[in-house]
């Protein structure tokens, strides 16, 4: 499924740009949109030093969104319901965010877990909750995304069983599911807004030392 994605989205942006017009056409101005929403949301948490970040954030954003939206698909597979496949992404966005946070300030990074203005006698304290707090962010990233998938495709194949068991009454159960199928579109895109505009706060806190 993973493959299928990393065809697809080319795919979907080689026919967007193709022919490009002055009134351009309904899957060019969406593209140009999306575009233009993630470049906002780069320079709103990164600032202008943040737009070398902007192709692996436009990357993370639609990778994620088509692994979602593509699990929606009877008989597909959700790749963001697999733990796994989540908490990559998110060690991978920490340890970019660490990386850029030394290289661009070196040891006074290390000025994160110690916040300005904090007593120090409460220092020996705060630096340990920091730290935890720091590591804490792969984890609630990765079991966010995971957790939202999970819930809402197993919610579908539960009612989905109903309505084919249920004799009489089984089009309340196929009701329902339509209706969260719905739901389920729209937190697909929620989810891989929600990861990517964390993303680029992180990212974005390394770079201004927050």
């Amino acid at each position: 499924m993973m493959w299928i994605v990393c065809i697809l989205i080319p795919c979907i942006f080689v026919l967007a740009v193709r022919g490009r017009r002055m009134i351009p056409t309904r899957l060019q101005s969406l593209t140009e949109i999306s575009i233009e929403f993630l470049r906002n949301m780069v320079i709103d948490n990164m600032g202008e030093k943040g737009l070398k970040f902007f192709p692996f954030i436009v990357t993370l954003f639609f990778f994620i969104l088509f692994c979602n939206l593509i699990g929606i698909i009877p008989g597909s597979y959700t790749v963001t319901s697999q733990i796994i496949v989540t908490a990559f992404f998110a060690i991978t966005v920490f340890i970019i965010s660490q990386i850029v946070g030394f290289s661009i300030h070196g040891v006074r990074y290390l000025k994160v877990f110690v916040p300005s203005g904090v007593p120090k006698f409460i220092i020996p304290i705060i630096i340990p909750i920091e730290i935890v707090s720091m590591l804490a962010r792969p984890l609630s990233l990765s079991v966010r995304l995971f957790a939202n998938m999970t819930a809402g495709h197993t919610i579908l194949i539960v009612l989905f069983t109903l309505a084919m068991g249920l004799k009489y009454i089984g089009f309340l159960p196929f009701f329902f599911t339509v209706a969260l199928t719905g739901l389920e579109i729209f937190i697909a895109f929620i989810q891989a807004y929600i990861f990517t505009i964390l993303t680029c706060v992180y990212i974005g806190e390394a770079i201004e030392m927050h």
